[in-house]
């Protein structure tokens, strides 16, 4: 056992979580020493990696489960004016840091990618076209186009348009303002300059075993050299556990009051890749479907154009699948470690709840190649299997908690747990997520260091000249920050 070490911050998982966090507390407070503990042996390797993660850059703008039709067929777009300015935060947050010259050309992690959602059938069709009308009354949102027409859906989205069928009423919307994001290029130029800094420690291939808190409020945490199986003690006064999927064992493991009762419930991802030069130089955007009736959130099809290493893809899934691991790299045992006597009758409620879940993983497993590639010819209808490779994507983990009329509810966002003194803090969930990290992060800073939070506003303004601010309803603050961050990451001005 080596020697006590005691920083002042210990961040679990080299994910774009903790290096959003420990980048904004490095900012606030220069003199904070910093500690970074991630199992593999680089950052970003589990869900902030291109491959693993959709990268849309979610905005909202194209993602219709971000705006559900109410009972009297109005749309509900509360969630979609949220994510869409939690957004506007982290260009905001990416375009300072450029500025202070920590992170390279915006060009090495952001791309302009129009952002589309197409729908076929006249329900649809009509649902289109009031989600589009909702939206656009709202500046976040203004500037979408909508079309039924098919001469110009053939210029949007030429790939998806050619050798369809017009028997069935067609429609899309397009925000010429949505982008591509490589998160994990952004995760690891962000920890780049994070170690360069005075006072911050990477360890790679270093793997959290306890963490207890001691009587005088300090972290005591146990970490394991994977390569040389030496084992180090660490005594931190602040931790965060932004560890994707193994966030929950390490929240079990602390045994805070507040996160008991918490149960994941983990879901694989695969999609179909095409490098092919001919097919991918004809698809220029991402597009978005409808999930069918009855399907969860994570099964909303998409068509994504990917720019990663300078190389353009195109990715289509989701294809979700069932593994009791909870990360990619992570081991069979995850689910059965998790279950602990306080969460299991959620994990259990959860469970009963959401049978047609189960039913969709499970069919989701057994599919075919012929049948995944039915799938991807809805959305081009001339796909050839032999442009197409299936590719494995992240695992990600769904929170499952105790409701407030509930045993156990099944949540598909992401959720933050602290414990009530601050000194520790979990995030839990999936997407949104990197999209949306300097937001989430910002949260944080609130929730766990009040006492400090009101002397770093002129520095969290200086990062994020919103904060403090909503977006969603001052239209000329939107303006003025879209205008910039439009300039410094080198994106359309206006859709």
């Amino acid at each position: 056992m080596t020697e006590l070490k005691t920083p002042d911050v210990a961040l679990i998982g080299a994910g774009i979580m903790s290096a959003t966090l420990g980048t904004l507390l490095k900012a606030l407070d220069p003199s904070l020493t910093i500690h970074v503990y991630e199992r593999l042996d680089n950052a970003a390797m589990e869900s902030s990696d291109a491959w693993n993660n959709a990268g849309t850059g979610h905005s909202a703008f194209c993602e219709l489960n971000y705006t559900p039709q109410r009972p009297d067929k109005s749309i509900d777009v509360s969630k979609a004016l949220k994510i869409a300015a939690s957004f506007e935060e982290s260009k905001q947050f990416w375009s300072a840091l450029i500025n202070r010259k920590v992170l390279p050309s915006p060009w090495s992690f952001i791309n302009p990618v129009p952002h589309l959602s197409f729908v076929w059938g006249s329900e649809n069709v009509d649902y289109l076209e009031r989600r589009q009308k909702a939206l656009t009354e709202h500046a976040l949102f203004q500037g979408m186009k909508f079309s039924t027409s098919p001469d110009e859906l053939r210029q949007w989205m030429p790939l998806v348009m050619e050798g369809r069928g017009l028997a069935v009423p067609l429609a899309a919307t397009r925000m010429d303002l949505g982008t591509d994001v490589n998160f994990g290029t952004l995760t690891r130029a962000l920890f780049n300059a994070l170690a360069d800094q005075e006072g911050v420690q990477m360890y790679f291939d270093h793997e959290v075993k306890k963490l207890r808190q001691g009587p005088d409020r300090l972290w005591n945490i146990k970490v394991k050299d994977l390569e040389t199986g030496e084992k180090r003690r660490i005594a931190a006064r602040f931790v965060f556990i932004g560890a994707g999927g193994g966030s929950l064992r390490l929240l079990e493991k602390s045994r805070i009051p507040e996160g008991r009762g918490y149960g994941g419930f983990p879901v694989g991802g695969q999609r179909l890749k095409c490098t092919n030069p001919d097919v991918v130089n004809k698809h220029d955007v991402t597009v978005y479907g409808k999930a069918a009736v009855g399907s969860p959130p994570m099964s909303v099809p998409h068509l994504d154009t990917r720019v990663i290493a300078g190389r353009k893809a195109l990715l289509f899934g989701p294809y979700a699948g069932f593994s009791t691991k909870f990360l990619k790299e992570g081991s069979y045992l995850d689910l059965f470690k998790s279950i602990q006597i306080n969460n299991v009758l959620p994990m259990i409620a959860a469970g009963m709840d959401n049978i047609p879940l189960t039913r969709y993983l499970i069919d989701q497993v057994r599919q075919s190649p012929e049948e995944r590639m039915e799938a991807l010819r809805e959305f081009v209808p001339t796909a050839k299997a032999e442009d197409w490779q299936l590719e494995k994507a992240g695992q990600r983990v769904q929170v499952i908690k105790r409701g407030e009329n509930e045993i156990g509810v099944l949540e598909f966002g992401t959720e933050v747990i602290t414990s009530k003194d601050g000194t520790i803090a979990a995030l839990l969930g999936a997407s949104p997520g990197a999209s949306t990290a300097v937001s989430i992060m910002v949260g944080l800073l609130e929730r766990c260091f009040p006492a400090k939070i009101e002397q770093w506003r002129s520095q969290l303004k200086a990062l994020i000249p919103s904060y403090g601010n909503d977006l969603a309803s001052d239209d000329p603050l939107l303006s003025r920050v879209r205008a910039m961050t439009s300039e410094v990451l080198e994106l359309p001005q206006r859709a």
